[in-house]
């Protein structure tokens, strides 16, 4: 077959640069937005922060460059003649000259703090060795997940130390004596054991924990109550009181220095809903609209140009390069500003599709509700309806919510009618913290009780919320 060559028309959707930039700022939320910015700052000189009242520098459509003598742009389109001079001098206070200081954590890991109290202890050089070993190998939650015999290789074949087990288990006790209690433990059992022996002071209430979980630690786990009570000759009543002392001890001693060395990452609302008077009043967050301009220094670069007759290449290129700074700067403006109308825009939106329960905060008030719905109100696609609900949240007068926890599907009752799945949840969730605890409610019954409500709903999407709710099976909830 013979190779033709033909000319052909066609039609073609391409996103600009600026749509694509419009587009990575709507999903960033609050916090990320304030980088983005601060990096536009740096890489950007003809931008600036603060408001700029007097100036409305217009954008250009188009610039070729061309070797020619004559200009190739109109200057006077990138500010206003009739602005004073004096409007356009600098300030010599600058906010790079603020002192800024940077908290640090300086909290200790609880490995430091083992390896502060082996100081403290009377061992050999061997045996420090072996503990420096022991602690490097213990876990986020305090825990020896290693077995002993791979201790010993690591010992001969990186330090060239010759260990058996029994010296590397005694180092280990002596680990399993220092604070916090329960950590170099090899297992859950072995770490709450450790803890309730340090508690041990004639009380019957921890000897009898104590006990539980020598001989009945699998009982407990499972909670059969029933089992436990009848090997140790115990009441009920008994029992609970025991049980509440093993509930006391932590089960990841490691884990409770780690925890309050963290570092949190505080959520900053993008929206602010309140009631006034029977209405509600959106507001966006100030850090979602920050003032910016453009710098008065380039506006001076090119009204020195305008004034004077510098055709040479040199100069030719320098006020390209301002042009395109500025042309930049004005994208990156008026994207900041695209972005706080869609914000606004789709946030209006939820607000009015949600309003029941923006005016009571009843869960179960919520409409069923999905990207497509409030994509069609504001005439937007979906993905960039989903594009504002990423990584946002909203301050209402009942808390802090992520825009996705008003998102849910719908489910039909009895008559027909649709509700969002997040009230049958709540349901399910008011059902188990009703239920008594002695005889939890098995999915089964929970099927039955919302069935009687006029919710149709199988045994299994019963235990598919109950999943997501985090709760656990009706044995496990189980308490004396």
């Amino acid at each position: 077959m013979a190779l033709k060559q033909y000319l052909a028309l066609k039609t073609e959707q391409r996103l600009s640069p600026q749509q694509i930039q419009l587009m990575k700022l709507l999903q960033v939320p609050t916090l990320e937005l304030d980088q983005r910015i601060k990096q536009e700052l740096e890489e950007n000189p003809a931008l600036e922060e603060g408001s700029d009242e007097e100036e409305d520098f217009q954008e250009e459509d188009e610039f070729e460059e061309s070797n020619e003598e004559e200009d190739d742009f109109d200057i006077s389109d990138y500010f206003d003649e009739d602005v004073a001079d004096y409007k356009t001098q600098a300030n010599n206070t600058s906010k790079d000259d603020e002192e800024r200081v940077i908290p640090l954590s300086g909290e200790q890991s609880y490995q430091e703090r083992l390896s502060e109290q082996l100081h403290l202890l009377t061992l050999n050089d061997k045996q420090f060795m072996i503990a420096d070993i022991l602690i490097g190998n213990l876990d986020e939650s305090g825990y020896l997940s290693r077995e002993i015999t791979a201790i010993v290789d690591d010992l001969a074949f990186s330090l060239n130390i010759d260990a058996e087990v029994s010296e590397i288990e005694t180092v280990l006790f002596l680990i399993q004596s220092l604070d916090p209690a329960g950590v170099g433990a090899r297992n859950l059992r072995e770490c709450l054991l450790i803890q309730i022996k340090r508690r041990q002071d004639n009380s019957i209430n921890r000897s009898r924990a104590k006990r539980i979980l020598e001989q009945c630690f699998e009982e407990f786990t499972k909670k059969h109550y029933d089992k436990i009570a009848k090997k140790l000759n115990v009441d009920e009543e008994e029992l609970k009181q025991a049980i509440n002392e093993i509930l006391k001890l932590n089960p990841k001693p490691g884990g409770s220095t780690k925890e309050s060395a963290k570092n949190y990452q505080q959520i900053i609302p993008d929206f602010l809903l309140i009631e006034n008077e029977g209405a509600l009043e959106l507001t966006i967050n100030s850090r979602n609209a920050p003032e910016l301009k453009i710098s008065k220094e380039y506006e001076m670069m090119l009204r020195a140009y305008a004034e004077g007759a510098k055709t040479s290449k040199t100069d030719k290129q320098a006020v390209t390069f301002v042009k395109h700074k500025l042309d930049s700067a004005m994208w990156f403006i008026d994207a900041i500003k695209q972005r706080q109308q869609t914000l606004l825009l789709t946030m209006n939106a939820i607000m009015r599709y949600q309003e029941r329960f923006f005016m009571s905060g009843d869960e179960t008030k919520l409409r069923p509700m999905i990207l497509k719905d409030i994509a069609e109100i504001v005439s937007l696609d979906i993905s960039t309806v989903s594009r504002v609900a990423n990584s946002k949240y909203i301050q209402t007068n009942f808390g802090v919510f992520p825009l996705k926890y008003f998102f849910s599907e719908s489910l039909s009752t009895d008559s027909g009618e649709e509700v969002s799945t997040r009230e049958v949840k709540q349901i399910l969730l008011n059902a188990i913290e009703n239920e008594d605890k002695h005889n939890p409610l098995p999915d089964e019954k929970l099927m039955e009780v919302l069935n009687e409500k006029g919710y149709n709903i199988a045994r299994r999407t019963v235990a598919k919320y109950r999943e997501q709710l985090n709760l656990p099976v009706a044995r496990m909830r189980k308490k004396l």
